[in-house]
């Protein structure tokens, strides 16, 4: 059910949706390419694209919903279009029972906080990701039902490490990673060529043919495409062996997303985007990193809190759920760091091992402890997920 501050909303946005009749026309005021599956004659699910000519990120955002149960989800929802979403539910009659991002995003920040203000639903991200504040965090091969829709949770490392895509027995929602003709840059944020190709030849690729491909971006144009349809012509991929495919990816001389630093830090490191000024992305790049093997190493027999300090920057919660917390560790979250800088000033000629879940926000805290003068600074590469999946 919707708030009373999303029914107010709702109330606002709706009658433009709606103004028009027909499935195509009813959300014209909002897109003009959109896919929509939503014929009462076949089958139990709904499927639209909400966000239509997403002119600057060109960013696709999917409604799933069981046509009987009237239960959705919504998959990489963006925050500056969320009123829309509210109308969207609110036509189809939908109670929204989760939001889900395919990855850590770096061109737009999300509203998976929002949407669970507004709507009472839950955030899913996959286990990998850096993001504090999520719900349910899964693994790969985990099945989502919503009613009588079973949607099953792929994990496709590539884009970032942390990436999903979305398969419900008909569509995969594949997020960056495999896109129209195209894939997802791995240049940046975790991403790794390799895995891209893997996560896609082996994992996506072995999917049916027939499956309806729906991409978290396109800048063609295009809607919709199938497995069978990327097999035979993505450039990227047809016919290339994994080497072919890193040199490709290596040498795309992309710029980077004109939000990343707004959109990282305030997806990954949960700080707030109105407050502050964020690490610049070459600070981010500077951060030395620490292995999981090498930390434990560090930090092992009596004394080691005399030569290195571990500062963790969650949030203290988390110290008490699954990843545990290591012994000895200063806890100050990432964003009371500027605040409570006086309680590290005892480090500052001390080495210091920022940690965090997954290394995004420790990585944030580490540039900005350095340029407070903190000589020397590292990161937990994979935070707590990898020092844990490392055994220690």
């Amino acid at each position: 059910m919707l708030s009373s501050r999303a029914r107010s909303v709702v109330g606002r946005v709706l009658p433009r949706i709606a103004s028009a009749s027909g499935p195509s026309a009813r959300l014209a005021s909002t897109a003009s390419q959109v896919y929509q599956r939503d014929d009462p004659d076949d089958g139990n699910k709904i499927v639209v694209e909400m966000n239509g000519n997403d002119e600057r990120s060109c960013t696709k955002t999917y409604l799933v919903a069981d046509k009987y149960t009237k239960r959705a989800v919504i998959v990489d929802p963006v925050k500056e279009h969320i009123n829309r979403y509210l109308g969207v539910l609110s036509y189809y009659g939908c109670t929204l029972d989760a939001a889900i991002d395919t990855h850590t995003h770096a061109d737009h920040i999300t509203c998976l906080r929002e949407l669970k203000a507004l709507t009472g639903s839950k955030s899913v991200m996959s286990q990998y990701t850096p993001n504090p504040y999520i719900d349910h965090y899964v693994h790969d091969g985990d099945v989502f039902r919503i009613g009588g829709v079973d949607i099953t949770l792929m994990h496709t490392p590539g884009h970032t490490r942390d990436h999903l895509a979305l398969y419900d027995g008909e569509h995969v929602m594949t997020g960056d990673v495999l896109l129209i003709g195209g894939t997802g840059r791995t240049d940046f944020a975790g991403g790794n060529a390799s895995d891209s190709y893997r996560s896609i030849t082996e994992k996506l690729f072995a999917l049916p043919d027939e499956t309806i491909v729906l991409p978290g971006h396109d800048y063609r144009g295009n809607t919709k495409s199938t497995i069978g349809e990327e097999k035979a012509s993505n450039p990227r991929l047809a016919g290339k062996t994994e080497a072919e495919y890193v040199h490709i990816m290596d040498n795309l001389g992309l710029p980077l997303p004109e939000k990343i630093m707004e959109a990282i830090q305030v997806n990954a490191a949960a700080f707030d985007d109105d407050k502050g000024d964020l690490p610049l992305y070459s600070h981010l790049a500077a951060v030395r990193q620490v292995t999981p093997q090498q930390l434990f190493d560090a930090t092992k027999g009596e004394g080691w809190t005399d030569r290195l300090a571990v500062l963790d920057v969650r949030e203290p919660a988390e110290l008490e759920g699954p990843l545990g917390a290591l012994p000895g560790a200063v806890n100050i979250p990432v964003q009371s760091i500027v605040s409570r800088i006086a309680e590290l000033d005892p480090f500052r000629c001390t080495p210091v091992v920022v940690v965090c879940r997954a290394g995004i926000r420790s990585t944030s805290a580490a540039a900005i402890l350095t340029g407070l003068g903190f000589g020397n600074v590292k990161n937990l590469t994979g935070g707590m997920v990898a020092y844990r999946e490392a055994g220690f």
